[in-house]
């Protein structure tokens, strides 16, 4: 008897996806999430401490994670995971930080500086 074509198929590209799918997580490497950038959240509160986040292998040679950090959103802190990002010719990373405003806390931007 004769498997249909699909069939065929699958069974053939079956070991190739799994192999693929093994490659990419043996290069995963999990870090405490120091260095991070943001937006200018104003909270009633200090952030919870930085999570750890998975980082896969960097899209391109040189490439930059800029890891996760604390948001606020609806009244309370999200987490607003990291990601890769391309170095800027003459720039250094300024990664976000929160700090005490008038009793509650704000968000100084991350931003590539000169």
């Amino acid at each position: 008897m004769t498997l249909p074509a699909t069939t065929r198929l699958a069974r053939c590209l079956r070991p190739a996806v799994t192999l693929v799918l093994v490659a990419s997580l043996s290069a995963c490497v999990v870090v405490p999430a120091g260095r991070t950038y943001g937006g200018g959240d104003v909270a009633d509160g200090p952030p919870p401490a930085p999570q750890a986040e998975v980082v896969g292998v960097a899209p391109a040679l040189g490439w930059l994670w800029l890891s996760g950090y604390w948001g606020w959103r609806a009244g309370r802190h999200v987490w607003i995971g990291g990601h890769w990002e391309a170095p800027r010719s003459g720039h250094h990373w300024v990664p976000h930080r929160w700090a005490p405003d008038g009793g509650r806390w704000r968000l100084n931007r991350g931003h590539w500086r000169r």
